[in-house]
Order: structure tokens, then sequence, then C-alpha cells
């Protein structure tokens, strides 16, 4: 399977000027800065890439050095071993480019399994400053569907034909539209939309995604939340499918320092649909912590 080119598929992606790639060990990182100020780290969730923050970006870095990477096997960041995509070893991997750019974040905001991934930097690599997490990915599967989703996704990972029959046929009766819609319900602009499309239609891209469902593990970090002293925002869009709105109250309540904000009408992808109302909720949200 070959991955997305910088100097093809990458034409499109915004805020190609903010990009640079960053070697670390075998692998090399997409990443985007902008802005001045505290770094403010930004993970973006499960199949997506750094073009999710493309309107909550420059919003930020009016008051911050915004830093966003590709996480591991997506987009266009390459060379992480597809057996290695759990929780614990992804937060390895952004700790570890965190040290290769010399970063300590103020703060980090993360999107959906993102914010997975910065309260396990949290509880595994020491990290103490305020989190955002946006539609956050933080309960398991209740009941018997906490071991059946990981292994039915498991299954798929094992198969290569998988990712390229997806990707084969996602534009199959205006597939990704479609798909985009059912697993958000939010309505994006058009360029966002190409950029999620692009990826859908990439195999290599789509085992990533797949790879990093496959091997997270959310009842091992649900057990040790309550251990996590950081100050946490969650900010949750009130018509998001993908995570129900009562997921995010439970997390809430899991958590010792946690606010949750609902923004009415929006789905998923809130802070893509109102990045403007993102910003502003983070941004105090910063600002009440130093």
């Amino acid at each position: 399977m070959s991955g997305l080119d910088w100097n093809r598929e990458g034409l499109i992606w915004p805020h190609r000027e903010a990009s640079s790639f960053v070697t670390v060990g075998k692998a090399r990182w997409h990443v985007q800065r902008m802005g001045s100020g505290p770094p403010l780290l930004l993970l973006h969730g499960t199949g997506a890439s750094v073009h999710s923050w493309r309107g909550l970006m420059p919003l930020l870095a009016q008051d911050y050095t915004v830093i966003a990477p590709d996480l591991p096997r997506h987009a266009f960041t390459t060379g992480h071993d597809p057996q290695a995509m759990s929780l614990p070893t992804m937060a390895a991997e952004v700790a570890a480019l965190l040290e290769a750019l010399e970063i300590e974040p103020a703060a980090i905001v993360g999107h959906s399994a993102g914010s997975a991934l910065a309260l396990q930097l949290a509880l595994a690599h020491g990290y103490s400053e305020p989190i955002v997490g946006l539609s956050a990915a933080l309960r398991p599967f209740p009941g018997p569907l906490a071991q059946i989703y990981p292994a039915i996704a498991k299954a798929l990972f094992v198969n290569p034909l998988v990712p390229r029959l997806f990707s084969g046929t996602i534009d199959w009766a205006g597939g990704a539209k479609r798909f985009l819609w059912n697993s958000t319900r939010s309505r994006i602009d058009p360029a966002g939309f190409e950029c999620y499309r692009t990826l859908f239609k990439n195999a290599q891209h789509a085992g990533g995604g797949l790879a990093m469902m496959a091997n997270w593990d959310l009842p091992s970090l649900r057990a040790r939340m309550g251990e996590v002293r950081n100050p946490v925002l969650l900010v949750h869009g009130a018509k998001d499918p993908a995570i129900p709105l009562e997921w995010a109250r439970d997390a809430a309540g899991w958590l010792a320092q946690a606010r949750l904000e609902v923004l009415p009408g929006l789905g998923h992808l809130a802070h893509e649909e109102d990045p403007g109302k993102a910003a502003a909720l983070i941004t105090a949200f910063l600002a009440g912590h130093g």
C-alpha cells in the first residue's frame, strides 16, 4: 500500500506553509507550527489529520505557538510499526516527538481519541498542565461490547484487503459524504471535506486508523482516570453520534478536575463546524489556569 504524497495529495492541505517534516528514530512526522507564545499541542482523532485544525489553529495561534502533528500511520506521518499502535505506545511516540522538538506544552488539546492520548501522557509521562478534550473518546463501550468491538477491529486489521476495500469503494454512491455525515453529524466546509475524502481513499491511511482502533484499550485508561490531576475541559457537540453526550458526562465524573461544556446543534466535528466557539472556550479555560 502506498502512502499519501505531500507533493501530490498534500497540495490541497490547509496551512501547507506551516508544515515541516521531523525525523525521530525510524519515523518521519508531519508537523504544522503556527503563532507565538506558550506552546500548545493539538492531537487529532482516529482517521483524521492536522487538516482537522484548519479553522481552530489560526485562532489559537493569536495567543500560542500551536504545534499539530499527524499521528503515527496517519496522513503524512510515516515509519511507525503497524503493530505498535496501542495507547501507551502512541503516547510514548508523541512524548519522543516533543523531546525532539524541545517542546514542553503549556496545554494539550485533543479531539476524540487525541483526548485519550493527552490523558495517557499525563498518566505515563508526567504531563501536569491543562488538557482540553473535544468530543473526547474516553468511555469504553458498555458491557460485552468492550470486548467485541476491539476483537472485530483486530480481525479486520490483520486482513490487508480491508483497508484497500474501504478506500477503493468510498466514492461509490457519494460514499465519502454519506460516511462522514453518518459517523459525525457534522456539516463542514468543502476544503475540509476534500481532505477527509483524500484520506478515506488512501489504503495506508485507512490501515493506520484501523490499527489504532484494533489496539486501543480504553478500559485500562478508564481504570486510572481517577489518578489524573490535570485541569480538564471537555467540550462536546450535543448531536455527536460517535460519542453520545451521556458518555461525555460519565467521563467528566471520572476525572478529579473536569468541566463539561455542551455545544448545541453540533456533531462530533464541532471544532470544525464552529472553530470560533471552540477557540473562545479553550482560551478562556486556559486563561483561568495560568
